[in-house]
């Protein structure tokens, strides 16, 4: 989905928040089943690291339940912020180009330095997107990882 927005008059879906906290908290709900099927009761034990003191561990469960929930948010503001910013740039540097080109003879002949600069900014956009596809991914990932294999 991050691609589409390479396609010209197209916009990338991923550049809403709505969509990527949605797709964040499919996934997140997903481990989260994955885990209370395999461990039951003890996954539980996710959320109170082995070794506390009975004063410290009301503490840490409620800090560990945080962390656990705001993967969501941090998952899905990451890759919809970078998706977004991408567009801003591109059609900021459109607007200074058209600009540009309908403000006299001198800067119509400028103009052509902006499109160049956006020509190899969208290559660095499509190189973004496959990398926060990727990333995005690998930290669900790293998440399924850290449910299925909690420590005893």
């Amino acid at each position: 989905m991050n691609l589409s927005g390479a396609v010209p008059y197209s916009f990338t879906v991923t550049a809403h928040l709505i969509i990527t906290f949605s797709i964040a908290l499919a996934a997140f709900i997903g481990v989260t089943i994955i885990g209370i099927k395999k461990y039951k009761i003890e996954f539980l034990q996710l959320f109170l690291p082995k070794g506390v003191s009975l004063l410290m561990a009301p503490f840490l469960v409620l800090i560990e339940l945080l962390s656990y929930f705001i993967k969501v948010i941090s998952l899905s503001v990451r890759l919809f912020a970078n998706m977004m910013s991408g567009h801003i740039l591109l059609k900021v540097i459109i607007g200074f180009a058209w600009i540009m080109s309908t403000s006299g003879i001198l800067l119509y002949y400028c103009h052509f330095i902006p499109l160049i600069i956006l020509f190899l900014l969208i290559g660095l956009e499509i190189g973004v997107a496959l990398i926060q596809a990727y990333i995005f991914t690998t930290l669900i990932c790293i998440y399924l990882n850290d449910v299925i294999n909690i420590s005893h």
